[in-house]
């Protein structure tokens, strides 16, 4: 299985540690995927900074190199405030070129959760919905911290 991963400008510095190490283990959004399954990355780029210019473009180049799946990394949901376009984006990129987008990579880290939960950020229906691959149990978003 080839997948790309769009993060959110704020971090494009970040080397992708968190999301290549779920990928690796199978945690979080990643969880999808059989054990035994190869998992290949082949793009992982930011969103282009909002409204997230760069989700016209990066998605097929990513195709081009064989991506089956697009992961919109964990960091559009876990930001401060989190990303309003991460379902425009979802959408978008699904029908304009066919791939399945997955919201999130790897999972909540529990100090990203405790803050949001304080703040409301998720208390909608959508955004439970975007979380859920990446919610994961306490134990687990501890070890993401």
């Amino acid at each position: 299985m080839k997948v790309g991963m769009i993060i959110c400008e704020r971090y494009k510095g970040c080397a992708g540690g968190k999301c290549f190490r779920s990928m690796r283990n199978r945690e979080g959004a990643f969880e999808r995927y059989k054990k035994d399954e190869e998992l290949i990355t082949v793009g992982y780029t930011s969103c282009g900074g909002c409204p997230g210019g760069n989700v016209e473009y990066a998605p097929e180049e990513m195709i081009r190199n064989g991506a089956e799946a697009i992961h919109l990394a964990t960091g559009l949901v876990v930001g401060y405030p989190p990303c309003p376009h991460t379902s425009y984006f979802k959408e978008y990129i699904e029908k304009k070129f066919g791939v399945e987008v997955v919201i999130g990579t790897h999972p909540i880290p529990q100090k990203y959760f405790i803050v949001h939960d304080k703040l409301g950020s998720w208390d909608t229906e959508e955004w439970q919905r975007m979380i859920r691959p990446t919610l994961c149990s306490e134990e687990l978003r501890k070890r993401y911290d």
